[in-house]
């Protein structure tokens, strides 16, 4: 065949691709690829291709369907980098909209949840610094995570109505005003291109027991709020629908069988990359702190508003990603903070994993240590840490911790209580602790402990999941004496579900008691040359 009908037949070639096969967004970049590469070899061969591209970009612009792209995130804490100043910075995130934006102004950013608590910054901010980022960046909607309600109610509503955003979360009902929770309105639809798209948000029950949200706050059951919510969308318009959620991955699947009529649920709350879909329909949460942006191009059929087809991909957020000069007015409000944090308390001779998936599954090494600073600052037999009050979702390089290393992994300033139990209600806590380790999810409730090991077999039965404790390498038994140190959070509030310690007797007071981070600080200090080196030492087994 001529070298010249060998172009013309790859141009006969992709012009059935265009015609027939691509998508708009894929044509435009799959032949600016191939431009390139022929466009060396013959002039006219590329007068030809680029006269093709022209035309293909005139059928996409008036093509039978909308592109809509949406950047997902969810659990960011901070708006600075994390590791090290290598993944995450929302500057950084900003770019990433910009980018996408001149690509697609049927561009939308969405959060999944907690961002105003747990921080360092937030510990003096009260959240104001991420309204501050979120609102710089451009943020379209967030739905309530668990932890915005860390904060005080007023707080919180105070930081809603500084957003420049849409907060969602339809099954947080006030049981003062019968109304969602902040005026939020339960959906949203937007248009875009001729199409609408609706959105509603979703909270996980499980945040009456994970953070201090008031008693008249009430978590309606998320299954039937989107039963109720998805007619009504329909009826205003709206014939994709995606759920913005702070919800496990098994309570997503639920949502996505019991309501059916989403397209894409849109998730956070584990803090890890997770993929999986139910029903037919996708789910996606990102890694924590912006390490991650998850990038969604929906193709929306123009005449019948339904999602047609839709791509992604995953973002790592790098340092190879440039920061958007316009976020440099928020770093600098929060310059004398930060610069602050950079403070060195002492340093490391091993690797920690503090990473959020460790401490609310197994023994960690860090874990270990903190549990051990509870238990000789107020000198109880058992130190016992629930795994989800260490945040800062980091594994940390042997080196120099600085102070926002410390306030990082202890954020909450909780009370360290000293408190009597028996034996009997030691195994009860126990086995509350690992109730939930079969489960598809990371409880927040599961333990890092001192002066105690204990086995367990995730497998059985409940009451029977604890098969060896050992206190002071002595078994347990039921009428026996035992003091643990703990978070106050545990024991006065009841957080991660821990009622069992009501039965306890407090001996240190809350008013009277260290905070965490202090005794956490003290401890490294204390440490020869203020440099630590725990280690796992078999202190929890699972055996199952």
């Amino acid at each position: 065949m001529p070298f010249v009908d060998i172009y013309l037949f790859i141009i006969q070639q992709l012009s059935f691709f265009i015609f027939h096969l691509c998508p708009p967004s894929h044509l435009l970049r799959k032949l600016q690829t191939v431009i390139i590469m022929m466009k060396t070899h013959s002039k006219f061969i590329f007068g030809l291709l680029v006269s093709v591209l022209f035309a293909a970009a005139a059928v996409g612009q008036g093509s039978d369907t909308v592109r809509v792209t949406i950047l997902h995130l969810n659990d960011s804490y901070q708006f600075t980098p994390v590791d090290g100043g290598k993944r995450g910075g929302l500057a950084r995130v900003m770019t990433l909209r910009k980018e996408a934006l001149k690509d697609n102004p049927n561009t939308l950013m969405t959060l999944g949840g907690d961002t105003l608590s747990p921080s360092v910054e937030t510990r003096t901010y009260r959240g104001k610094q991420m309204i501050d980022a979120w609102n710089m960046i451009g943020l379209d909607y967030s739905v309530l995570g668990n932890h915005e309600f860390d904060i005080k109610t007023d707080e919180l509503l105070a930081r809603m109505k500084e957003s420049k955003f849409t907060w969602l979360g339809a099954n947080v009902i006030d049981t003062k005003t019968g109304k969602i929770f902040g005026d939020t309105p339960p959906f949203v639809i937007r248009e875009m291109g001729g199409v609408k798209v609706g959105f509603f948000g979703l909270l996980l029950p499980e945040t009456k027991e994970t953070s201090s949200i008031e008693d008249h706050l009430k978590i309606a059951d998320f299954c039937k709020t989107a039963q109720d919510l998805i007619p009504k969308m329909r009826a205003a318009g709206a014939n994709t629908i995606i759920a913005v959620t702070h919800l496990f991955m098994h309570q997503d699947k639920q949502v996505a069988r019991c309501a059916p009529g989403i397209d894409l649920i849109l998730g956070g709350h584990e803090h890890t990359l997770l993929q999986s879909s139910a029903a037919g329909v996708p789910i996606f949460k990102m890694w924590a702190d912006a390490r991650e942006v998850g990038k969604f191009e929906l193709f929306i059929d123009r005449k019948t508003g339904k999602l047609a087809s839709m791509d992604w991909q995953v973002i790592p957020v790098t340092d190879q990603i440039a920061e958007a000069p316009e976020f440099a007015p928020v770093i600098a409000k929060y310059k004398d903070l930060l610069d602050q944090l950079e403070v060195r308390v002492g340093a490391t001779s091993v690797p920690l994993d503090a990473l959020s998936y460790s401490v609310r599954t197994k023994e960690t090494d860090i874990g270990n240590f903190i549990a051990d600073a509870y238990r000789e600052a107020v000198g109880a037999d058992i130190g016992f840490v629930n795994g989800g009050s260490i945040r800062a979702d980091l594994s940390y390089n042997p080196g120099p911790l600085t102070k926002r290393d410390v306030l990082s992994m202890l954020p909450f300033n909780n009370p360290i209580i000293k408190v009597e139990v028996t034996g009997t209600t030691l195994m009860e806590i126990l086995e509350h602790s690992v109730a939930r380790s079969a489960e598809d999810s990371e409880p927040g409730r599961f333990p890092q402990i001192s002066g105690m090991k204990f086995t367990f077999d995730a497998g059985k039965l409940p009451g029977q999941r604890i098969t060896e404790v050992l206190v002071g390498g002595r078994k347990v038994t039921d009428g026996a004496i035992y003091t643990i140190a703990t978070s106050d959070f545990l024991v006065s509030r009841a957080g991660d579900g821990y009622t069992m310690f009501k039965n306890g007797k407090i001996l240190l007071a809350a008013d009277k008691a260290p905070k965490d981070s202090e005794v956490f600080e003290k401890a490294i200090k204390d440490s020869p040359n203020s440099t630590i080196s725990p280690r796992v030492e078999g202190r929890i087994t699972r055996v199952n």
